[in-house]
């Protein structure tokens, strides 16, 4: 048996990168996963993955940065497993730009879908944890929301908010035995830190890393699949950087 058999969880952004190693993960650990994507069938590529895990799966299409879709999102989940003892909010995008040139639909776009998605879909989520007196709540950040990183204003901005808006949410939930904690990534080739950069501004960025490698996908699903667990029952408000060293 795995640390979660028994347990369903969702995994918002779900269907490829960090996001699909954090849902495997979780399988692997015996949970039953469900899955959100802005495409559908990306979803449920990954939701044939997960129960060829020997778990159920569901895939579900939608834009957490509407909360007309992100609480219909929760409620499909506790309409199938009846429960949601763990939340993962990892759907996020980037709109890469200077701050002089960044336009405001670049800055809402980036802020709607990371910082406000986690909040509906947390929001959604708590009123059932709360009633089962249990849950886990892990947002994934990034190291950009602790050090800045020039062009990524809005991804900063949103990331560093994630920090705040979890620490909030440990102390307002703890009562009802729900712990909310962030992981942090830090150099992960093809998530929102490298994803619009050439290969020498990556190569300066490796240089600061003192594991001398980037990370891995799996890296960061192990961090989250350890917070969801009962072994990490009592972390809760933490920022977990798994970077290598890197913000260190």
């Amino acid at each position: 048996m795995g640390t979660l058999t028994g347990k369903s969880a969702l995994v918002t952004g779900g269907s490829r990168g960090i996001g699909r190693a954090i849902a495997l993960r979780l399988a692997a650990e015996g949970a039953d996963v469900a899955i959100c994507a802005r495409q559908l069938e990306a979803a449920q590529a990954v939701a044939a993955e997960l129960e060829a895990l020997g778990v159920k799966a569901l895939a579900r299409p939608a834009d957490v940065a509407q909360a007309a879709q992100a609480g219909p999102l929760i409620q499909a989940v506790l309409a199938e497993w009846g429960k949601l003892d763990i939340l993962v909010n990892n759907a996020g995008i980037t709109r890469d730009n200077l701050l002089l040139r960044m336009s405001e639909e670049e800055w809402d776009a980036v802020l709607d879908t990371n910082l406000k998605g986690a909040f509906n879909c947390s929001k959604a989520a708590a009123r059932a944890m709360i009633q089962a007196r249990s849950g886990r709540i892990i947002n994934i950040s990034s190291v950009v929301g602790l050090l800045g990183n020039a062009g990524q204003a809005n991804y900063a901005a949103s990331k560093a908010g994630l920090c705040g808006f979890t620490k909030s949410l440990a102390r307002e939930l703890a009562s009802r035995n729900i712990t909310a904690n962030v992981v942090a990534p830090g150099l992960v080739p093809e998530t929102g830190m490298t994803g619009g950069l050439d290969e020498k501004a990556v190569e300066k960025l490796l240089s600061q890393v003192p594991l001398g490698r980037p990370g891995l996908p799996e890296d960061v699903a192990h961090s989250v699949a350890f917070l969801a667990s009962d072994q990490a029952a009592y972390i809760t408000g933490q920022v977990l950087c798994v970077d290598g060293g890197m913000v260190m």
